[in-house]
């Protein structure tokens, strides 16, 4: 007996299966410019050296910026913190919105903008990069982490989601 082979579809909702939290990688593109990309696609790969990856489709608006710049930002949400997900996730960033969620940044030593107020913030170096079908991965090494109180936004089956409180 065979087994078809996945669709995207499938594969799509079968991925969907695996809970992850919530980021949004941020590069300075021109000076004063930023822009934010929220992803999911974002894992710790070593802590000797500290190296994180981040995935990004070769038709995001973030692909170029990184490629050049080579420097970003990870910023790790808080479980208030679905409308900046859904900001960060539109292609075009419209300044008034950013005005009205009073999206703030602050920067690391070396000058990457972080959004402000997150769960967990990472100043990033790209160490190496790989094409891999419709995205590329960007390997990097890890500069500076602040952590702050809270609980993460969580995405899980095409949907935003918070950790339940424990019943004691």
């Amino acid at each position: 007996m065979t087994t078809p082979a996945p669709t995207p579809l499938a594969f799509r909702h079968a991925l969907g299966q695996f809970a992850t939290g919530v980021t949004v990688v941020t590069v300075e593109y021109e000076p004063g410019k930023i822009h934010g990309m929220t992803a999911n696609s974002f894992t710790s790969v070593s802590l000797s050296p500290l190296l994180i990856l981040v995935c990004v489709d070769h038709r995001a608006l973030m692909f170029p910026f990184l490629h050049e710049q080579k420097r970003f930002g990870v910023s790790v949400l808080k479980e208030h913190q679905q409308a900046l997900a859904e900001f960060f996730a539109q292609p075009g960033q419209n300044e008034d919105v950013e005005d009205r969620l009073s999206i703030r940044f602050r920067r690391s030593p070396s000058g990457i903008p972080m959004l402000d107020n997150t769960l967990a913030r990472l100043s990033c170096r790209v160490a190496a990069s790989h094409v891999s079908g419709d995205h590329t991965i960007f390997l990097a090494e890890v500069e500076t982490v602040e952590v702050s109180e809270g609980q993460p936004l969580l995405f899980f089956r095409g949907r935003y989601r918070q950790i339940a409180s424990s019943q004691d």
